[in-house]
């Protein structure tokens, strides 16, 4: 948190009456206050101190306050500058506003006013402050193929995708929805010898059962109604590069099989043709389902399930890594800004505090949206609580908290499904226990078996 006394204020006024009276009262208020009685004394300030907030008058000799404007944004340009006019300069002030001013105060002045519109000025410097320091980690944090994250959770994931990125085995990616696995996937491919070569990826669950396999596979003209000619499957334009298959779990058993002879062998037929085809294509699964309870359930093929599984990369859950929110938040404003040609300057803290408190069970992408929400909405230069979904807002308001030691989890009342929220609990639990189960479950009175137990079925 910023208070006064963290902040310097230089008050340049030629009037010796109306500079004393501005430093008295900023000095009550806890500000640090430094006084020039004319702009080259205020230069010779703000070139040799650091300032915050220059508050200035704009009638003065020599350099007035708009010149003295000017001067100090080229010197420093995050410092705000606050302009104190006179009867007949306010247009003045209006058209210097456009230079970069925050704001004027006109003569007469009250001591309320001033000082609310100082706060405002000086937040809105800490915001912009502390925007740069998130565009700086956010550059460090894509230094690897634009992944945004540098919690530990991530770096793990990242660690593995580096391993595995330069050999030719199948990966599978899971994770919740929404969690960033096609980015993930993506990653593997640019980072990788095919890097080249085409990506293309295919959402398993988008495509009904019959058009899935004549997308994977390709076609012959007559194959079936309305294929008036030749097409080339996506195993066909992948060769020599990636194939991404999102939400593998929804592919029928007829394309199962196919799959199946494609892992093994690398052959493969159009629908309609008889003509066996090759590809070299790396195939990268992703899905947000368990395989291995669709193939209890005979859903899915085991010897598939294995074929796909060579490396399993687990996506954490963004609420299991919300050291990178900040990150996402920061990139998510200025891609949406620039896409809607809007100029806005930062997140109130207000804002992300909620989002750091927000269970986010859409993951990286409900966060996406959200931004990109606010982005469209928002009649201000910083994005505020009203410009949130009131559902998130209130979402936060009716959390519950679960202490256990000094640690607090957060779980969003009416939100959360009840093994979710077990799940939570035990990890946490696990966590304050520092790893040792047989701790975790006398915190949680539970067996240690019926900790492993559960930990399983989750």
């Amino acid at each position: 948190m910023d208070f006064p006394g963290n902040k310097t204020v230089l008050v340049v006024e030629d009037e010796q009456g109306i500079r004393d009276a501005m430093a008295k009262i900023l000095s009550k208020e806890g500000y640090q206050v430094l006084t020039a009685c004319n702009g080259e004394e205020a230069v010779d300030i703000v070139q040799k101190d650091p300032v915050d907030l220059v508050l200035t008058d704009l009638k003065m000799p020599k350099i007035d306050g708009a010149e003295l404007l000017k001067i100090v944004k080229t010197i420093s340009p995050d410092v705000e500058v606050l302009l104190i006019t006179g009867h007949g300069t306010v247009d003045i002030a209006v058209e210097v506003m456009k230079e970069g001013a925050y704001d004027f105060i006109q003569k007469p002045f009250n001591k309320v006013t001033v000082l609310k519109i100082i706060k405002k000025a000086l937040e809105k410097r800490s915001l912009v402050l502390e925007n740069k320091i998130l565009h700086e980690r956010l550059k460090d944090a894509q230094g690897t193929a634009n992944v945004i994250g540098k919690s530990p959770a991530m770096g793990k994931v990242m660690e593995l995708v580096s391993q595995v990125a330069s050999s030719s085995a199948t990966i599978l990616i899971t994770g919740e929805s929404g969690a960033g696995k096609e980015v993930i996937a993506k990653a593997i491919h640019d980072l990788g010898p095919r890097r080249e070569s085409n990506f293309i990826k295919v959402s398993c669950a988008a495509l009904p059962e019959t058009l899935l396999e004549a997308e994977l596979f390709g076609y012959e003209k007559g194959a079936f109604t309305g294929a008036v000619s030749r097409r080339e499957g996506r195993f066909e334009l992948a060769n020599g590069g990636t194939l991404f298959l999102d939400e593998v779990g929804d592919i029928n058993p007829t394309v199962q099989v196919k799959l199946l002879r494609v892992l093994q062998s690398g052959e493969f037929e159009r629908l309609g043709g008889n003509r066996t085809l090759k590809t070299d294509a790396r195939l990268i699964a992703a899905t947000n389902a368990s395989l291995k309870e669709l193939v209890k359930q005979k859903q899915f093929r085991e010897d598939l399930y294995y074929r796909l599984n060579v490396i399993n990369i687990k996506l954490p859950q963004l609420r299991e890594r919300k050291e990178d929110i900040p990150l996402l938040a920061n990139h998510f404003l200025r891609l949406y800004s620039s896409k809607n040609d809007k100029k806005i300057e930062g997140i109130s803290k207000e804002v992300m505090d909620i989002m750091l408190k927000y269970h986010w069970p859409g993951n990286v992408r409900e966060l996406e949206n959200t931004v990109e929400r606010a982005v469209v909405l928002t009649r201000e230069q910083v994005i505020s609580p009203a410009d949130l979904p009131e559902e998130l807002v209130s979402s936060i308001k009716g959390t519950v908290d679960i202490a256990a030691g000094e640690r607090v989890l957060n779980i969003p009342v009416g939100k959360v499904p009840l093994k979710e929220i077990e799940k939570m609990v035990m990890e946490e639990t696990l966590k304050q226990a520092k790893g040792n189960k047989n701790v975790a479950a006398k915190i949680l009175g539970i067996s240690t078996r019926t900790l492993y137990r559960r930990m399983d079925e989750n």
